[in-house]
């Protein structure tokens, strides 16, 4: 426990301190990799542990900015202040909508929350009101100051710390045992009295409330939203690719995906001047090979071989822990 503590008071000076050091470009890198590791935490939440794969969480991360540019242009508030709009929206729009949702299942769910995707994608495009297929400017962009790079990377390392602590909170709690439990087995969840409906509707609204917050968090700094740009699908085949990668089910998941994306990324564009399509290839490579040879991600290897624990949520087994299963580690 003194280890994470240490860990995250860790990560929140170099958040705190980076904009002192870095440059506009270098903070806005910085808060991209924040953002992608909270869209992806989230979206790891609801299918690593909720069984939920969704394949539509784009939609959230559009409404959530398209939320905020609406609220401030219409009050002339700063854009920052109207943050929490990102995730109320989404998370309301999120609860309306999953009774027709949850009545899919599987594959169908995946497929049916894509075209939810599609369909808020339709009607944003179809809206002269919300400038159609063009976008339209954040007129309060003005209030933000020169110092927008350092305010925004601030809020979205504040937003990623949230998120890692959170998560392993409500995980580690009952709420998170039923969910788990629910994943696992839905009818045995049931009969022991987990409120399955409840529970999924709450882990759904929870995730898109995340997404649509860093979706207006990333598009602040842009002045400009576009349908084409907030709904775009590759926020999801992001999402789903750096949870694969990096171990699907566990916290520390997605931030090991989060860097080898940027690594990978970064490496073939900048380091190897290559043009962005051969970092895709790179990704569907190592995609590939991942589900072929670690099915559960990388962390999971790192974490037997190397005996790290940081944020498990397994808990301990009912009576001695050498009595413990081969596949669960005794408490901490």
């Amino acid at each position: 426990m003194i280890l994470r503590i240490l860990t995250l008071l860790l990560a929140a000076l170099v958040i705190g301190c980076a904009p002192l050091l870095l440059d506009d470009g270098q903070l806005s890198l910085g808060m991209e990799m924040l953002v992608t590791f909270v869209i992806c935490a989230m979206w790891n939440v609801l299918a690593g542990y909720g069984g939920l794969v969704s394949l539509g969480h784009q939609a959230w991360f559009g409404i959530g900015g398209y939320a905020v540019f609406i609220a401030s242009n219409a009050l002339n508030v700063n854009p920052l202040w109207l943050l929490p709009l990102a995730a109320l929206v989404p998370a309301l729009i999120a609860l309306v909508l999953t009774p027709l949702l949850f009545r899919l299942k599987d594959a169908y769910f995946a497929i049916g929350s894509w075209v939810l995707a599609e369909v808020f994608y339709i009607l944003v495009q179809r809206s002269d009101a919300l400038g159609g297929i063009t976008g339209m400017p954040l007129f309060t962009g003005g209030m933000l100051g020169a110092s927008i790079y350092a305010q925004v990377f601030w809020v979205a390392g504040g937003l990623a710390l949230a998120v890692l602590v959170l998560s392993y909170l409500v995980l580690r709690s009952g709420f998170g045992l039923g969910l788990m439990s629910v994943r696992d087995n839905e009818v045995a969840a049931a009969s022991i009295g987990v409120n399955v409906r409840r529970n999924r509707r709450l882990v759904y609204a929870v995730s898109a409330a995340g997404v649509g917050l860093a979706g207006a968090v990333y598009l602040i700094p842009n002045y400009f939203i576009q349908p084409g740009i907030a709904f775009s699908a590759d926020w999801t085949v992001i999402m789903t690719f750096v949870v694969v990668i990096g171990g699907i089910g566990t916290l520390e998941g997605p931030i090991l995906g989060t860097l080898i994306y940027f690594a990978i990324r970064q490496g073939v564009t900048d380091g190897l001047g290559l043009s962005g399509s051969w970092y895709l290839v790179a990704l569907g490579a190592l995609a590939v090979a991942t589900m072929l040879m670690a099915p559960k991600g990388l962390w999971p290897i790192l974490r037997d071989r190397l005996h790290l624990d940081w944020l498990s949520v397994r808990r301990p087994w009912p009576g001695r822990p050498d009595r413990a299963p081969h596949h669960q580690a005794p408490a901490e």
